[in-house]
């Protein structure tokens, strides 16, 4: 089994910065793609980042430019970084690991930004 917890969620005002960290943990084999997901309410859960385990990054147009998703050396942490947030950006965000066909959730950090 696969634990994934986030944190770093918080109130921030528009412009503000906020970063975000996912931990991974449990029965984990190998550096797996990892990526941020976001859902506000009343909307479909989307991508936000993600990254492979090759280290390649790809990005939601909505947030390119001012989002940056990164891991450490070990793998098994991943971070997302926000600037300029503005506040389309509230959501709940969530941490999403895929291994050997399964994708692992965690419960996700709320993000408030406001005006």
């Amino acid at each position: 089994q696969v634990q994934l917890v986030e944190s770093g969620g918080g109130s921030v005002q528009a412009g503000g910065s906020l970063r975000l960290s996912c931990a991974a943990s449990g029965s984990i084999f190998s550096i797996n793609p990892m990526g941020w997901y976001r859902q506000a309410p009343g909307k479909q859960r989307e991508l936000v980042a993600a990254i492979t385990s090759g280290g390649s990054t790809n990005y939601a147009d909505s947030v390119k430019g001012r989002f940056n998703i990164s891991r450490d050396n070990a793998g098994n942490t991943v971070y997302l970084q926000m600037n300029s947030l503005k506040p389309e950006d509230t959501a709940v965000y969530h941490c999403k690991l895929s291994q050997f066909g399964t994708d692992y959730w965690g419960k996700g950090t709320l993000v408030t930004v406001s005006s």
